[in-house]
C-alpha cells in the first residue's frame, strides 16, 4: 500500500476517535461532576530506504481532562456537595479507590454515606463515612466537617492526584489514580449544591463540526486516490 495511504488513514483513525470524544462529552452535558476531555495527537516519523523523504503518522494516542470547574447547581439536599477550588472526593469501589467531583450522595441502609451507585464515600482517614439517622439533620463546614446538632461526626476527604496526567477515566466520573493522592488543599465544600458538566455546548458542537469536516475531505482524498490507483492498474493491463 503506498505511504500516502497510510498517513491519510492514519489521520482517519485519529479523527475518529476524536469524534468518540467529542461525542461523549456532548452525551454528558447534563451528568453532574463530568469532566470534558480531549485527545491528544502524536506524531510517528520513519525513515525510507534510498532517497525518499521520511514517512510522517499522526495517531490520536492519548486523552487529556479538563479540570476547570464547572457550574454550581442548587439542589436543596443536605447530602448533596460541590467543591470549590481544586480536588475531588474519595470513594470506595471494587477497584479500589477512586475520585470524583460528583457529590450528589444519599445514606443507605446501613447509615454510611454512599454514592447513587452504592459506593461508600471515605473520610480525611480513607474510612467510610457513618451518618447516625437518629441525630438529625446534616452539616456541613467549608472544609468539609460533617455534623449534627453541632457535634462533629467526620470529615469528608477531598484530594488531588499525586500526578494529575495519570488519572484514568473509569466510568461515568469516576478517575482511577494509579499513582496515589495527596491532600487538596484550599478546597471548599458547598452543601445544597452538585457540579455540573463543565462541557460547554457551544464550543464543543464546533468542534464536532470541524471533525466532521476534516474526515470528509480525508475520506474524498483516499477515494480519489483510490480512483488512480485503479485507473493506473487498468491502463497497465
Amino acid at each position: 500500500m503506498d505511504n500516502t495511504i497510510y498517513a491519510a488513514l492514519s489521520r482517519q483513525s485519529g479523527l475518529m476517535r476524536e469524534m468518540q470524544v467529542v461525542a461523549n462529552n456532548m452525551a454528558n452535558i447534563t451528568t453532574t461532576g463530568f469532566r470534558r476531555e480531549g485527545v491528544v495527537f502524536s506524531e510517528y516519523v520513519d525513515s525510507l530506504d534510498g532517497n525518499e523523504p521520511s514517512l510522517s503518522m499522526g495517531y490520536a494516542n492519548g486523552r487529556t481532562i479538563n479540570f476547570e470547574e464547572g457550574p454550581l447547581a442548587s439542589t436543596g439536599s443536605p447530602l448533596d456537595f460541590a467543591i470549590q477550588g481544586k480536588g475531588f472526593f474519595m470513594i470506595e469501589t471494587p477497584d479500589g479507590n477512586q475520585l470524583t467531583r460528583a457529590g450528589s450522595f444519599m445514606r443507605s441502609s446501613e447509615g454510611e454515606l454512599v454514592t447513587p451507585e452504592g459506593f461508600r464515600v471515605l473520610d480525611n482517614g480513607g474510612s467510610p463515612i457513618f451518618l447516625p439517622a437518629d441525630q438529625g439533620p446534616i452539616a456541613i463546614a467549608e472544609d468539609g466537617t460533617l455534623s449534627a446538632k453541632g457535634q462533629p461526626l467526620a470529615q469528608l476527604g477531598l484530594y488531588d492526584p499525586q500526578n494529575s496526567t495519570s488519572l484514568s477515566l473509569q466510568a461515568g466520573t469516576r478517575f482511577a489514580v494509579p499513582e496515589g493522592t495527596v491532600p487538596a488543599e484550599n478546597a471548599r465544600v458547598m452543601q445544597g449544591f452538585v457540579e455540573q458538566s463543565n462541557v460547554d455546548p457551544v464550543s464543543e458542537i464546533a468542534r464536532m463540526v470541524e471533525v466532521q469536516r476534516a474526515y470528509e475531505l480525508g475520506q474524498n482524498f483516499l477515494d480519489r486516490e483510490d480512483e488512480r490507483i485503479r485507473n493506473v492498474i487498468s491502463t497497465l493491463k
